[in-house]
């Protein structure tokens, strides 16, 4: 079958990246260390090359931030980005936004909807923030049990997630060089998307919280989310 991926009971995952430089053997770390995941690194234009191939996965994770329009004159290879990415929230599989992910494709209304945020636009970054993380909805599969924790990350200064277009807060922070909403849930046509604005590098990838959010995440996107209290390390 020249669309099938592995039935092996694991969960299915996309991995889209392109468009700006990343630690690549700790960001893979990430996935290679959740046990029940298959991954599959891919550039942006290899996901979109193949439409049925890319609505097959379980999950989708866009850790890419490419700047230009689809719709814009482009090269012959990259002329499916539109057409494929547009199909998205067609089908069931879960798609989850990381970091630079939320700043991508600016322009286009379309990602904005995905989001959540009307206009993305990126005010200012910083680098090795010292950032207090606090807990929104504690009895959110994703983050039920846990506790406020400091990570060191990049923060973004942007509008925030509004509760009132229909996102779901999970985690807070009153950084004063960071948006207020850090990770928020939400439904996009018939798809669950999970939206997590931290993830930059090492010293984000080797936090136990950062990957226990992840790990939640994929699992509350492919909807087999686990029902075990969990605790917060620090």
């Amino acid at each position: 079958m020249p669309h099938a991926l592995p039935d092996n009971g694991k969960i299915q995952v996309a991995v889209v990246t392109g468009g700006h430089a990343f630690q690549v053997p700790p960001f893979y770390a990430v996935f290679r260390d959740m046990p029940e995941v298959d991954f599959y690194p891919q550039a942006l234009d290899e996901y979109t090359a193949d439409a049925k191939l890319a609505g097959a996965y379980d999950v989708v994770v866009f850790y890419h931030m490419h700047q230009f329009r689809p719709g814009d004159e482009l090269p012959w290879y990259q002329k499916q980005f539109s057409s494929t990415l547009e199909r998205l929230g067609s089908e069931t599989q879960g798609i989850c936004v990381l970091h630079h992910g939320i700043v991508a494709f600016q322009e286009w209304p379309f990602w904005s909807d995905l989001v959540g945020i009307e206009d993305r636009t990126l005010q200012s970054f910083h680098m090795d923030q010292s950032v207090e993380v606090e807990v929104a909805d504690p009895d959110h599969p994703i983050t039920r049990g846990l506790s406020g924790w400091t990570m060191i990350d990049e923060t973004y200064r942007m509008a925030d997630a509004d509760p009132e277009n229909g996102n779901h807060l999970l985690l807070t922070t009153s950084h004063p060089k960071s948006m207020r909403t850090l990770a928020w849930t939400r439904e996009f046509r018939g798809s669950r998307v999970f939206c997590y604005q931290a993830g930059h590098d090492t010293q984000t990838f080797d936090d136990p919280n950062f990957r226990r959010v992840m790990d939640r995440g994929i699992r509350w996107l492919a909807r087999r989310e686990s029902e075990g209290p969990g605790k917060a390390s620090g």
